[in-house]
Formats: C-alpha cells, sequence, structure tokens
C-alpha cells in the first residue's frame, strides 16, 4: 500500500475522472460513426473519411477539455509509453488505465443502448481484415500508434521551441491520418481502450489481442525512439544510465506543465523510494535532534553517524 499512499488524493481523483469522462466520450462520438463499417458500404472512401474525421476531431475536443484535468492521455498505449519513458508514476498509470477502460465501455454501452442494431450493425467492433495476416494486422497497429505516441511526444516536449500551433490539433490530425490507413486493414484501433469497449459489450473477442499487443509495442518503441534518438543533449549511454538510475533528478522538472497531473514529487519518487530503514532513520532524527534531517550517500554514512 505504500506505493499507493499518493494516489488517494483529490487530484488524482479528479484525474482518474477526467480519463474515464474523456475516454467515454471519444468512443461514444466515435463509435457512432462507424454504422456501415465491415459491410461492402464500410469499405467507401467516403465513409472511411468520415470515420478518420470523427475519431480525429472527438480526440481534439477531449484533449482541449481534459488536458488540463489529467494530462488527456485517454489510450492505454500513450499512458504506457509515459510510464516507460519515466514521465508517469506506474501506481497511477494501473487506475489511468483501468479507468479508460472502464469509460470505453461505458461508452460503448450507451451506444448499444440507444442506437437500433438496424443503425449500426458492428457497434465498432475492431475486426482484421479477411485479406491481411495477424502479422500484417499487428504491424499495422504498432505503426500508426508508433506515429500517434510519437506526435504526443513531440507536441507535449516543453524543449521543442520550434513548435508552433495547437498541440491538441496536432494530436487529432495524427489520430485521423491513421484512421485513414488503417481502416481497411485493422479498423484503426491505436487504443486498446477503444478496442476493449465494443468488444466487451458486444463479447466478440475475435484477435483482439493484436489490439493490446499491436497498439502497446508501436507506443512503447515510440518512447524509446524519442527519449534515446531525438534528445541530442544526451547521447545513448547517458540516457540508459539514466534510466536505470536511482538518484533523483531535475529532468522532469521542465515537463510538469505538459501533463498536469504529474507533480515534482511524483517524479523523484519514481526514481527513488526511500526505505523502511531510511524512513525509520529520518523520523528518529526528527524527534531528537533539530527537526531537519540531513540526507546520506549511502548506508555506511548513516552508520557512522549513528554510533555514539
Amino acid at each position: 500500500m505504500c506505493a499507493f499512499r499518493e494516489v488517494f488524493t483529490k487530484r488524482f481523483l479528479r484525474a482518474v475522472t477526467g480519463e474515464f469522462l474523456g475516454t467515454l466520450f471519444l468512443v461514444l462520438i466515435g463509435l457512432n460513426s462507424t454504422k456501415w463499417a465491415g459491410t461492402e458500404e464500410g469499405t467507401k472512401s467516403s465513409t472511411i473519411l468520415m470515420i478518420s474525421l470523427c475519431f480525429g476531431l472527438s480526440i481534439t475536443t477531449m484533449v482541449y477539455c481534459f488536458g488540463h484535468v489529467s494530462g488527456a492521455h485517454i489510450n492505454p498505449a500513450v499512458t504506457v509509453a509515459l510510464v516507460f519513458s519515466r514521465k508517469f508514476n506506474l501506481d497511477k498509470a494501473f487506475f489511468y488505465i483501468v479507468s479508460q477502460c472502464l469509460g470505453a465501455a461505458a461508452g460503448s454501452a450507451i451506444v448499444y443502448v440507444a442506437v437500433p442494431k438496424t443503425e449500426n450493425k458492428t457497434f465498432g467492433v475492431t475486426l482484421l481484415s479477411s485479406d491481411i495476416s495477424l502479422i500484417q494486422g499487428i504491424m499495422v497497429e504498432l505503426l500508426i500508434t508508433f506515429q500517434l505516441v510519437f506526435t504526443v511526444f513531440t507536441t507535449c516536449d516543453p524543449k521543442n521551441s520550434d513548435l508552433k500551433g495547437s498541440a491538441a490539433l496536432a494530436i487529432g490530425f495524427s489520430v485521423t491520418i491513421g484512421h485513414l490507413f488503417a481502416v481497411p486493414y485493422t479498423g484503426a484501433s491505436m487504443n486498446p481502450a477503444r478496442s476493449l469497449g465494443p468488444a466487451f459489450i458486444n463479447w466478440n473477442w475475435e484477435h483482439h489481442w493484436v489490439y493490446w499487443l499491436g497498439p502497446i509495442a508501436g507506443g512503447v518503441l515510440a518512447a524509446i525512439m524519442y527519449k534515446y534518438l531525438c534528445q541530442p543533449s544526451l547521447n545513448l549511454k547517458q540516457c540508459v544510465m539514466n534510466s536505470f538510475s536511482k538518484e533523483p533528478s531535475k529532468k522532469f522538472e521542465d515537463q510538469i506543465e505538459s501533463f498536469p497531473v504529474l507533480e515534482k514529487s511524483d517524479m523523484e519518487r519514481d526514481e527513488k523510494n526511500p526505505g523502511f530503514l531510511e524512513s525509520l532513520w529520518a523520523f528518529a532524527r526528527d524527534r531528537a535532534g533539530d527537526g531537519k534531517p540531513k540526507p546520506f550517500n549511502n548506508i555506511e554514512e548513516k552508520m557512522e553517524t549513528a554510533e555514539p
């Protein structure tokens, strides 16, 4: 339970609620544009364009609405990528992903109840085309999610001083591009929660694992590419060493505004969590000394200081 001691706060509960509502509205609006998906009419260019614009504009709107509340991940692949790049805590990511999945299920349930089956035959369940294999389906989802997550990292990086315009609009365009490319092949998920919602409500799990493996792999690959290859101030060796370092750093201070739910203390705690003995020793010094415990470099230094 120590890992979750900072989770149950009003600010974080608002953020989790924001993720739930953002994913709910994304799925609710997006699924209604997929009326003819999986039919002969669904292969028409006009239908693909309608689906692409609906999802793209929806994600743009949700980022504007909930970006200041939760960072507007609205996608488990984005959340996992941020955890992998050490921009988000693992304990909070768990609740984010659960909220996203619940929001997607709720949005799908509303569509299922409100829209007649004659109007929406597939209810937006993402299915592989009969013309592609499982490997090809995974690769398609990996590629379109890669470009989406890479766009998120680029537009939300405060060090990117050349960025002009709206980050939310750029992310929406990225989603639109992914749909234009992949709707005929995989349904263009890019979002495991978006696929989970309608699959659960319709109880259709055919090849569902593809829509988790592909997007998450694409998101993680985008995080690796951006962190290790697109930050010229650090070489690859230094980046790898920093990733495994246990010492708290200041490297996330300038990224807090980009992901509002994160706090400086969260970042440092994610890199170094004090153990029980360290916490106990600090408490003892507070009680016996001047109330201002000094940091120690290692356990040996603590033991030397403790000797009478």
